[in-house]
């Protein structure tokens, strides 16, 4: 049997994490950076203050999920904590993306009020 273990381990070190944030636009001009910033970005910004709904439509918010955990129940790892849940956050989000096409963002939360 593979020593996952130790491979992951690896893993995790090459990689600083599973997942990234990759631009759908690229930046190849001013003109490309006035559309997705400013000053272009203020029209969208205004159609979604007079109707909120238009952020599934505008935003990232219609193909996005959070993954929230507060450490206290990791798979089969227990109270760990959110920093050493964040692997398994990441990974969470990894299967999002991978097999749903859903973009999940991990969160971890240092508390348990």
């Amino acid at each position: 049997m593979a020593d996952y273990f130790e491979r992951s381990l690896i893993l995790h070190e090459q990689l600083r994490g599973k997942i990234s944030v990759h631009n759908k636009l690229p930046i190849g001009s001013r003109d490309d950076l006035s559309l997705a910033y400013t000053p272009g970005v203020a029209r969208p910004c205004e159609v979604i203050a007079a109707d909120p709904e238009q952020a599934r439509k505008l935003t990232i918010k219609g193909n996005s999920v959070a993954v929230v955990t507060d450490g206290s129940a990791v798979l089969g790892l227990g109270d760990i904590g959110p920093r050493a849940a964040l692997p398994v956050m990441e990974g969470k989000a990894l299967l999002f993306r991978e097999f749903a096409k859903i973009d999940a963002w991990p969160i971890c939360l240092n508390t348990q009020d």
